[in-house]
């Protein structure tokens, strides 16, 4: 098993931390509406307290300061926020909105921890496991791949890898080395392994099948053995009898039979 990567969770944790800063950074800097100014209306010649139209106004006694309630129409308030402005806690924040927000992306986060720990197969694998990274793949029928430090190819198979026992099936069923994908060591454990892919030699001349299997060929007993082991007719590659005679004799099928016979 090749060294662990970095967890998925922590991926999906990182996202939504920055969905949730860039949505706030949206919310700080949309424009706001700018309050309206108030309309100034004249005061009305006479009024108590205003002065006449074109009258002149004297500064206060000794301070050169012109007093708040002389000035023509501008109404006179404590100081403080001027109308319209928001406070400044909620506008840090980001209101109401904001906070709404949150508590979904807070609730999104919880089913997804949910959701990417619950086992997808009997192997006990999850999503969180099973999501790919950078260097994903896309796994259908006929997929062929070998994990780096392993030396054995796997083709995927109707919802399994099935091992290639060797060379001659390798180029049998027509595969190249450009087909072939290298993936991180441990990365099949995920996938359930399925029969081994191996060559059946016969030769015209001859009514016994071998199987090719490390260079060496594995006379097959009879029709029952070779059903047993879930050959198909289909699986078996005619060559001449010139060849198989100069193949080395490995184990028959199965083991303890005899001596095999020749092609």
């Amino acid at each position: 098993m090749g060294e662990p990567r970095s967890s998925r969770m922590d991926q999906i944790l990182d996202l939504l931390v920055q969905e949730i800063q860039e949505r706030l950074e949206g919310e700080r800097a949309a424009p706001t509406q700018p309050a309206q100014e108030p309309i100034l209306e004249p005061a009305a010649p006479g009024a108590v307290g205003a002065p006449a139209m074109g009258a002149e106004v004297t500064p206060a006694p000794g301070t050169g300061v012109v007093p708040a309630a002389s000035v023509e129409g501008v109404p006179v308030g404590e100081p403080g926020v001027p109308p319209g402005a928001e406070e400044p806690s909620q506008a840090m924040s980001g209101g109401p909105h904001a906070a709404r927000l949150m508590w979904r992306l807070v609730l999104g986060l919880f089913i997804a921890l949910i959701v990417t720990n619950i086992p997808l197969n009997r192997n006990g694998v999850t999503l969180a496991r099973a999501m790919p990274d950078a260097a994903s793949y896309i796994v259908r029928d006929g997929f062929v791949a070998k994990e780096e430090h392993d030396p054995d190819i796997y083709v995927y198979q109707n919802g399994k890898f099935r091992w290639i026992s060797s060379m001659d099936a390798f180029e049998h069923y027509g595969y190249t080395w450009k087909d072939v994908h290298i993936v991180p060591d441990g990365y099949l454990d995920r996938y359930d392994i399925g029969s081994p892919i191996h060559v059946l030699l016969k030769c015209q001349d001859s009514p016994h099948i071998y199987r090719l299997e490390a260079g060496q060929k594995r006379w097959i007993r009879d029709i029952d053995t070779f059903l047993a082991e879930g050959h198909v007719w289909e699986d078996v590659r005619f060559v001449s009898c010139a060849y198989l005679r100069d193949l080395p004799d490995g184990e028959t099928i199965p083991p303890g039979s005899g001596r095999p016979p020749q092609p």
